[in-house]
């Protein structure tokens, strides 16, 4: 088999539906396994996964629901995706060894709802009757916060978080950042994240699980991202960090200031930014939890500023220069840390698989509020560089013009990817998408509608 840095070729399996029928889910995933693992046994999992090995099936678990109503199926990793591998795993370990499906969730989220929604209890009771497999559920969540009104935060309540602990990691002058900025993480104290991110270091938490595992299974949802451009396998990988606000999500402030926080340093960002920093040291202060005031200085900047889902601000559009390099770190320590924090200069063996859930995508203001795209497919390699290029041009995106992609190409120091986005191979029972990456035509895509922060930028021309 191939090293994976170097395995460029990616697997498409149409489905010829969009709904999630156990049965045809089932094939799509034999079909993409056969193909990417070179196989024509039954069980094309059997040798990759081996008695005794714990494997790491990750979803992506952002949340049990699109944040304005009940559907779900745009926003999740289909539980049918998730049952059709983690039975084939369960049945190459013949007995031995354990299954553990595990993500860490927004922070608001409701793990138990998940579950429900997925169907993970009878799918972990079925694999443990029908195949004698330890099957384990994981929430890597150290925190949960509980949203009151109008999505301000009213408690946090702390929680486990990955029952084999956390592997702190300082990727220091091999991470993607490279300068001391004004970072700001998942919450209101931005110091933290700087603490971090500053004089040389940069500091990660991974889950022990993921950094221990004999095979890392990557379920990613084919999804925009109004931070990154796309959620596909590269950003599925925030769901094992095991605290979220030493991870930099953009540059506060405006242009002008050296911020990616706002596309421009108009006077009303400028106004924008250092109310939003008032507020950030004051909700600090109180250890991140806010009450009525809270909400209405929010509703009143809402209604001053506009809305998050109108105006671009948090570093929501496609000058983002932070986000990805975050994401490329945390890839980088997966495939080049081990269990006691230290980075080699050479890539750790790893069994590494990647099938994006592509029968039903999400569109326009992902990741927690995208709106459904019937696509019918599943993609999958054993690149994750190689799988998000493919699905970034599925989608009818330009990798060059998303910067998590284009950089993951192009990394020097710990790369990701052995190849250039010319040398992309795909396989596909559809005759559209069976050719080199690039001579996929732009008419033959599924023309998502990126996040508007991305709108007109990263479009195939």
């Amino acid at each position: 088999m191939k090293p994976l840095i170097s395995d460029s070729t990616v697997f498409v399996h149409d489905l010829g539906t969009t709904r999630y029928e156990p049965a045809a889910v089932k094939a799509a995933v034999l079909d993409v396994l056969r193909g990417v693992l070179g196989t024509s046994d039954a069980n094309p999992l059997r040798g990759f996964v081996a008695p005794g090995d714990t494997v790491l099936i990750k979803p992506n678990m952002i949340r049990q629901s699109h944040v304005h109503d009940e559907s779900w199926e745009q926003v999740m990793t289909h539980g049918t995706v998730i049952a059709a591998v983690a039975e084939l795993c369960c049945e190459a370990l013949a007995g031995r060894g354990r299954v553990v499906i595990g993500d860490g969730p927004q922070n608001d989220a409701d793990f138990d709802a998940v579950r429900a929604v997925l169907g993970l209890d009878a799918l972990q009771e079925r694999c443990r009757a029908e195949y004698g497999c330890d099957l384990s559920i994981c929430d890597f969540r150290v925190e949960r916060w509980i949203r009151g009104l109008d999505g301000v935060t009213t408690e946090r309540v702390a929680l486990t978080g990955d029952p084999r602990g956390f592997v702190p990691f300082d990727l220091a002058e091999r991470s993607e950042f490279v300068k001391d900025r004004d970072y700001y993480g998942a919450e209101s104290d931005f110091r933290e994240t700087q603490s971090h991110h500053s004089r040389g270091v940069n500091r990660y938490l991974l889950g022990r699980t993921a950094v221990e595992a004999d095979v890392f299974i990557n379920l990613p949802k084919l999804k925009t991202h109004k931070k990154v451009g796309v959620t596909l396998s590269l950003k599925n990988l925030v769901g094992i960090h095991g605290h979220r606000n030493y991870l930099p999500h953009h540059v506060m402030g405006t242009p002008r200031r050296g911020g990616d926080e706002y596309p421009d340093a108009s006077l009303l960002n400028e106004l924008q930014s250092a109310a939003t920093m008032a507020l950030r040291r004051t909700l600090a202060r109180r250890g991140g939890t806010g009450g009525r005031l809270t909400r209405a200085i929010k509703n009143l900047g809402y209604g001053f500023f506009g809305g998050t889902e109108q105006v671009v601000r948090s570093g929501n559009w496609h000058g983002n220069d932070t986000a990805w390099r975050m994401v490329l770190d945390l890839n980088k320590l997966l495939f080049y840390g081990d269990s006691t924090g230290a980075v080699s200069d050479t890539m750790r063996p790893r069994r590494y698989l990647s099938i994006v859930d592509g029968i039903v995508g999400g569109e326009g203001p992902g990741p927690l509020a995208p709106d459904p795209k019937p696509c019918g497919v599943l993609i999958g390699g054993r690149n994750p560089v190689a799988v998000d290029c493919v699905c970034a041009r599925l989608m009818g995106f330009d990798t060059g013009k998303i910067p998590m992609l284009g950089n993951a190409l192009g990394i020097t120091r710990l790369p990701l990817a052995a190849f250039v986005e010319r040398d992309i191979a795909v396989r596909s029972n559809r005759e559209a998408f069976d050719r080199a990456l690039l001579d996929i035509r732009i008419e033959d895509t599924f023309r998502f509608a990126p996040h508007f922060g991305w709108k007109d930028h990263i479009e195939l021309a």
